[in-house]
């Protein structure tokens, strides 16, 4: 046979497409791109087959067999729209089945049908021949011809810019999909200008060739079984951008957040060198080590790397935090995935946070010191009035001296009776002013702005008094009375701003107060131990706390108030506790039987198991 070496590589391709459509057949958990494959070879083997037939047939017979040309022209036609389809899918992952994919087949349907009818019409072809230059056509052949070309073609675009897109112009996915779109191509240009003497069968051979390239490429290199195109889609549309780079600092992958986010510092390439990318833009840890020596310590240790970062050059200011992965196969290290997480409207809320807390505090704070300047100015009328009373006393003492001086009867004893007078009014004007200094000590220390870096210390007995003396207007001007009972080491430390927690139990005993709407009632205080934390029970006999609100309460700005309540002082009591003290506050409270506030705090040195507790 003149061309036996092509003949036998038809009789390869047949085996090897069986083989393979075999193989992929035998494959579990297979997608559609994995079926695709199955119709595009199943079709290449039956044009294989119908071209065997009738070599065979012409060989043995010495004639052409025209049912073994109806078989492999079936594979011949129906192949085109398969390499469409299997694009496609490629191209898409996954495609729907519809009306205008359906007409797709149309013409491959006509064009089959009127090969079949060729006897009556002969627009397909005048004469069939084996050889490409003995092959006379019809006007239909044409039309065939260039449809064909058009569905091949456009199945091909698909398949190279899916390839593209996912893996780069010169990666090996690439190289193959390309060899595998040039063999076929180069092929068929050569047999249908008739440039070069081929047999008909030339042409399935090269599909075949293409077939094989494609498959490798796409199964070989896409160990996910999915499209790499769908993946390149999923990770272009996450917020967060990354790179991955090879042993050498090539840059090897990306995608399109890390392009978009860092467009106005510098530009995202494959195989570019992330060193000379490093030069244009800082993005280095900011405990001095370069993003370079973070990969290499990646490198020798084996574990992920995580920091923050603000970086700052121009217009550019974002926060970010930075993860380092190796990519580590079977021991072997094969490059690092760079992870660029922008946390900066993050970083945005948190300081707007504390500016809104921060002012809620001091809001908080003036109120509270508007209560306490109410309770103040009347507990200062006491002890003033009382002096004013004694230095009327001490006046009207002195001008009886006076008097008695050079007054003959006076007796000794008498001006001992007026020193003794005046020792008792001197003696009255004494603990007046000791408790105007508290109040004064008091209202000082509470107008002193807080800070939470402060470490101070204080005993339960501080505590207690300053809570006594701030409140002791208010629950008599509300006709409350308070217990206070103590049951521990009155002078046990406490850490922290005592300011700040006197006005927690302000906010919760005036609530306590308010409870009873105006009548009188009695409000139970309790301090005492219990193991490394101190436990204070706030108790009201009130109204008690709406269902409505019970979850809220400390989580909220909620208020049983109305219009007279901000809802500020609970929640911002609990945020001081858990924040500054790192203790707990919960509560328990019936309608109608009164409420039970709960404030645990830890000891010196046991902050740390109280707040993970909490």
């Amino acid at each position: 046979m003149e061309y036996e070496p092509l003949f036998i590589l038809l009789h390869i391709s047949s085996i090897l497409s069986f083989i393979f459509f075999i193989l992929i057949l035998r494959m579990k958990n297979k997608i559609q791109l994995h079926y695709a494959f199955l119709v595009a070879i199943a079709l290449m083997q039956i044009w294989c087959v119908g071209h065997i037939l009738n070599a065979y047939a012409n060989i043995i017979l010495g004639y052409t067999v025209m049912a073994f040309i109806y078989i492999y022209y079936f594979g011949l036609i129906f192949s085109p729209v398969s390499i469409l389809f299997l694009g496609l899918v490629y191209l898409k992952t996954k495609i729907k089945v519809s009306m205008k994919l359906l007409a797709l087949l149309i013409f491959p349907v006509v064009d089959y049908l009127m090969l079949l009818t060729n006897d009556m019409h002969h627009l397909y072809f005048h004469k069939y021949s084996l050889m490409n230059n003995l092959y006379e056509i019809g006007p239909f052949f044409t039309v065939h011809a260039i449809v064909s070309y058009i569905y091949v073609a456009a199945g091909l675009f698909c398949l190279l810019y899916a390839t593209i897109k996912s893996s780069g112009f010169f990666s090996k996915q690439s190289s193959l999909v390309m060899a595998g779109i040039m063999v076929p191509l180069v092929v068929n240009i050569l047999t249908t200008l008739r440039l070069i003497v081929f047999p008909s069968y030339s042409t399935v051979i090269s599909y075949s060739i293409g077939i094989f390239f494609f498959s490798f490429a796409i199964l070989r290199y896409d160990f996910l079984k999915i499209s790499p195109i769908a993946l390149k889609t999923v990770v272009d549309r996450i917020s967060d951008s990354f790179m991955v780079v090879n042993e050498d600092y090539q840059i090897i992958d990306y995608n399109e957040p890390m392009t978009n986010t860092f467009k106005v510092l510098f530009t995202v390439s494959r195989n570019t060198n992330l060193g000379q990318i490093l030069e244009k833009a800082d993005i280095g840890p900011d405990r001095g080590k370069s993003l370079l020596d973070c990969i290499e310590d990646v490198k020798k240790t084996g574990n992920s790397l995580s920091y923050g970062k603000h970086i700052i050059k121009g217009n550019f200011d974002r926060h970010f935090t930075i993860e380092i992965t190796p990519i580590i196969l079977r021991q072997n290290y094969l490059g690092t995935i760079i992870l660029f997480k922008d946390i900066t409207q993050n970083v945005k809320a948190i300081e707007t946070i504390e500016e809104k807390h921060a002012t809620m505090m001091e809001q908080e704070r003036l109120a509270s010191l508007g209560q306490l300047i109410g309770g103040i100015a009347h507990n200062l009328k006491t002890p003033i009035m009382s002096i004013s009373g004694a230095v009327e006393g001490l006046k009207d003492l002195v001008s009886e001296y006076e008097q008695s001086i050079g007054d003959s009867s006076v007796t000794e004893d008498d001006h001992r009776e007026i020193a003794q007078e005046m020792h008792t009014w001197l003696d009255k004007i004494k603990p007046y002013c000791s408790y105007m200094t508290d109040i004064i000590d008091t209202v000082k220390g509470q107008t002193i702005q807080s800070s939470t870096s402060s470490m101070l210390s204080f005993t339960v007995n501080e505590l207690v008094k300053r809570i006594e003396l701030l409140l002791k207007y208010e629950l008599m001007r509300h006709n409350c009375k308070m217990n206070t009972w103590v049951n521990m080491d009155i002078n046990t430390e406490l850490q922290g701003d005592v300011n700040s927690l006197v006005q927690v139990f302000d906010n919760i005993i005036i609530n306590a107060i308010q409870a009873y709407d105006g009548k009188s009632g009695v409000i139970d205080f309790f301090v005492k131990q219990q193991e490394n934390s101190i436990l204070f029970e706030i108790r009201d006999y009130g109204k008690g706390i709406p269902e409505s609100i019970k979850d809220r309460l400390l989580k909220e700005m909620v208020t049983t108030k109305g219009r007279y309540g901000t809802g500020l002082g609970l929640y911002m009591s609990n945020s001081i506790i858990k924040g500054r003290f790192r203790g707990k506050m919960w509560f328990k409270s019936a309608r109608g039987r009164g409420t039970t506030f709960y404030v645990r705090l830890p000891l010196w040195g046991h902050e740390t198991g109280l707040a993970q507790e909490s």
